[in-house]
């Protein structure tokens, strides 16, 4: 198509990207998993430091969780023509007083459009934390959980969730709709994907 670019064009400058590289406390390591036939985006943050020390996307107890929820093994999330991975930044922001800093804000200027108009067969998108939120579901009022608890006005093609941290124990337990009536809907929706 016209104007588009290729998809390892596209990795390929992306993985190079140097935009906030002075920021960022490790350096850039952009972390992208993408590929044109991906059904199932994972809309998430930033990635941690685990990931950026292993170049793999929630290669860490989030993902471990998050595998979890939707009901899939290591080898289907990481299977890059099934499960999409792209966070609000590309790379590990660095540490704050209470966790993980915000993904940089340069980074989804540039690069959520052209990577997000790679996935033509796109299905499911898990929107996961706040500013995932505010991109994929602009104008929704009420906080986080306020949008979570509401996740049947938008399904079945977008599904906001809580971030997968070990640190939302304590959310989890106040909330335990989210596990018993929204969690099995979603592995359901996931594995049907799953199939085609």
């Amino acid at each position: 198509m016209a104007g588009r670019r290729a998809p390892t064009a596209l990795l390929a400058e992306v993985r190079r990207c140097r935009i906030c590289a002075d920021m960022l406390p490790l350096g850039p390591r952009p972390l992208v998993q993408l590929h044109p036939a991906a059904r199932i985006l994972v809309a998430a943050q930033a990635p941690g430091r685990a990931a950026h020390e292993t170049g793999i996307p929630f290669n860490d107890p989030s993902g471990e969780r998050l595998r979890a929820w939707l009901g899939l093994t290591r080898a289907q999330f990481y299977d890059a023509e099934r499960v999409a991975i792209v966070p609000m930044g590309l790379c590990y922001p660095g540490r704050g007083r209470s966790g993980d800093l915000p993904p940089r804000p340069e980074c989804a200027p540039r690069w959520r459009a052209p990577l997000l108009g790679q996935l033509r067969r796109l299905e499911l998108t898990l929107v996961i934390g706040q500013y995932a939120l505010a991109y994929h579901l602009p104008g929704e009022r009420g906080g986080l959980t306020q949008v979570v608890q509401r996740w049947r006005d938008f399904w079945p093609a977008v599904v906001p969730l809580p971030h997968p941290s070990p640190r939302n124990n304590g959310w989890l337990a106040r909330h335990p709709w989210f596990e018993r009536e929204l969690l099995p809907q979603l592995r359901q929706h996931v594995a049907e994907i799953m199939q085609r």
